[in-house]
């Protein structure tokens, strides 16, 4: 079984038109973040998903917008270091973040740290595991009040860095929730042909995909064609080995689809054509000693 589409909005210029294409093609999620499409991506999806009651909805926390941070820094939520940052943890912050958010879209599913570990790059693991639990407790009370309906981590290079592991990230979930009963309920990783170790990990039976898979996490794989800068790195013989016939980007969603314990794939797509290519590519998964090979020819180079 290959996972779900659901649709990305990190580089769609614009997210309303893109929901309006992949919800009625069958998108389970969309996934946002308040600093998407210039800080408009929110306000375009919401009467899209207002629409659609039953798909679900992600978005994040972390990074701010200009508005955002001239209104958190007046009422005093964000130092002018924070400020200056983009990117903040700091509990008050988190929770009057996703509390904006919330106002805009209707609802959130799951609301993802966002990258956390860039807070590592700037503070250190140390500090940055601190603010990771700090931000958990707040997403944990939200959770609590049924505002949310959990929390997780989307991470470009976290788990890659070796910044947190997926049995950290669950330990600091229970002990902001004081217990095992926590709201962790999403990962969200780069999987791709490019950034492969989560495929090949999971075909070893284990890593990041298998052990949030074990644990009752939904995984989702971002960036599954780079950005769209994988299609024009595949050779022929690349694409016939995945699936013969296909086109070179449907060939590479199939592969990053056909992981093992991946939940959803998040595809930034929004003309109608390419939502169709799209499900016919992963109608079919990939059998896992054929992805196999796929992955050891890649690292044969």
């Amino acid at each position: 079984m290959t996972a779900a589409l659901g649709l990305g909005t990190y580089r769609v210029r614009a997210a309303g038109q893109a929901a309006r294409t992949a919800l009625p093609a069958g998108a389970t999620w969309v996934d946002t973040a308040p600093n998407y499409g210039h800080g408009k991506a929110h306000h375009d999806l919401a009467p899209i998903l207002a629409q659609y009651p039953d798909v679900r909805v992600a978005t994040k926390t972390g990074f701010h917008t200009g508005a955002q941070r001239r209104a958190a820094f007046q009422a005093g939520l964000l130092s002018a270091e924070e400020a200056a940052h983009g990117h903040s943890l700091d509990p008050g912050f988190v929770r009057w973040q996703t509390e904006d958010s919330l106002g805009t879209l209707g609802r959130a599913d799951i609301v993802f740290v966002h990258n956390p570990e860039h807070t590592a790059h700037h503070d250190g693991i140390g500090a940055a595991t601190d603010q990771l639990r700090a931000a958990f407790a707040e997403l944990e009370d939200l959770a609590l009040q049924r505002a949310i309906g959990g929390y997780g981590v989307a991470t470009w290079s976290g788990l890659s860095r070796g910044v947190f592991s997926v049995s950290g990230l669950l330990a600091l979930a229970c002990e902001a929730a004081g217990s095992p009963n926590h709201h962790f309920h999403g990962l969200q990783m780069p999987v791709s042909l490019v950034m492969a170790d989560p495929i090949d990990l999971a075909l070893r039976g284990g890593g990041p995909l298998v052990q949030a898979r074990d644990a009752g996490v939904v995984t989702f794989g971002s960036a599954p064609l780079h950005g769209g800068e994988l299609p024009d790195l595949m050779t022929p013989e690349l694409v016939e080995l995945i699936r013969p016939g296909r086109s070179a980007p449907a060939a590479a969603l199939l592969a990053a689809a056909s992981a093992p314990g991946l939940d959803v794939v998040l595809l930034s797509a929004s003309s109608p054509g390419h939502w169709h290519d799209a499900l016919t590519a992963v109608a079919e998964p990939l059998a896992a000693d054929q992805l196999r090979r796929v992955i050891d020819v890649l690292a044969a180079g």
